[in-house]
């Protein structure tokens, strides 16, 4: 899946709970995801036990999303991703 790898975000904190906005390009799109910091956390610990970037697991996610369930967002997809891959 093309991309690169480019992210942008603000680096601000928080309070637990909150959302943080990130854009990135993904397969050549630019698209902007709302997490919770304890999300981009979590999965900034899976992408470098993983040795990738957030960017590229992103991508993957994304990927896998639009294969099993298109209907369902990114953020919710996300979300499950993590909760599924908790390190």
């Amino acid at each position: 899946m093309p991309h690169d790898g480019s992210m942008k975000g603000t680096s601000a904190m928080t309070p637990n709970g909150s959302l943080l906005k990130r854009s990135m390009r993904i397969a050549g799109h630019r698209t902007s995801l709302a997490l919770e910091q304890e999300f981009w956390g979590a999965l900034e610990k899976i992408a470098r036990a993983r040795g990738t970037s957030l960017p590229v697991l992103i991508a993957s996610i994304d990927e896998t999303r639009a294969k099993g369930s298109p209907d369902a967002s990114l953020a919710s997809a996300v979300r499950v991703f993590v909760l599924e891959n908790r390190i």
